[in-house]
Parts: structure tokens; C-alpha cells; sequence
């Protein structure tokens, strides 16, 4: 799974870019029909406490399948977003089993 990590308008992180894909390789050695990562970091400053946004798309056969949150650090956000991508491989997963 190649993993693309943007940052916009802030600066890039080498220790939020290494924990990202720290915990996106569980989710590609138990999926492995996944081609491709795509993750975007903003900040919002409109919002006081919860400004930290992530956004992943996942590159797989047939339709894309994003999740976004927004957390108030990046960490936090990371572990949801993942955490909602799991949910919606559980519902896909089915119908890449091979028979």
C-alpha cells in the first residue's frame, strides 16, 4: 500500500507522518486488496478545541472509500479516521473474499 500524506497550509510533520504510517500497516496487512492511502492534515482556526482535522481516502477496487475527523490534536484524529475506515472495510470486506 503506497501511503500519500499531505499537509495543507501548515507545515509537514516528520513524527506525525511516521506515526500515521505506523498505524495505517495494520489496516494493509489485514486488508490486503488496499492499493493506496491518501491522507490530508488542515488546521481550522475557526475552531478553538477541536481544530485538528484528518482526511483519508483509500484506493481499493470499486468505489473509493473516505473518512474524515476532527479531533483536538492530530493523533487523535488519526486513530478515528482509522477507525471509521475499519468500520466501512467490515462492510465491503465480504465481497473481496475469494471463494
Amino acid at each position: 500500500m503506497t501511503i500519500n500524506i499531505r499537509y495543507v497550509n501548515m507545515d509537514a510533520s516528520e513524527a506525525l507522518s511516521s506515526y500515521t504510517e505506523k498505524k495505517l500497516q495494520p489496516l494493509a496487512k489485514k486488508h490486503d486488496f488496499i492499493i493506496g492511502c491518501d491522507v490530508a492534515f488542515k488546521l481550522d482556526n475557526n475552531q478553538k478545541e477541536q481544530g485538528h482535522i484528518c482526511n483519508m481516502e483509500l484506493s481499493l477496487p470499486g468505489p473509493r472509500i473516505f473518512a474524515t475527523s476532527t479531533e483536538k490534536n492530530f493523533e487523535m484524529a488519526v486513530k478515528e479516521t482509522i477507525s471509521d475506515l475499519e468500520k466501512q472495510l467490515k462492510k465491503r470486506k465480504h465481497i473481496f473474499n475469494t471463494h
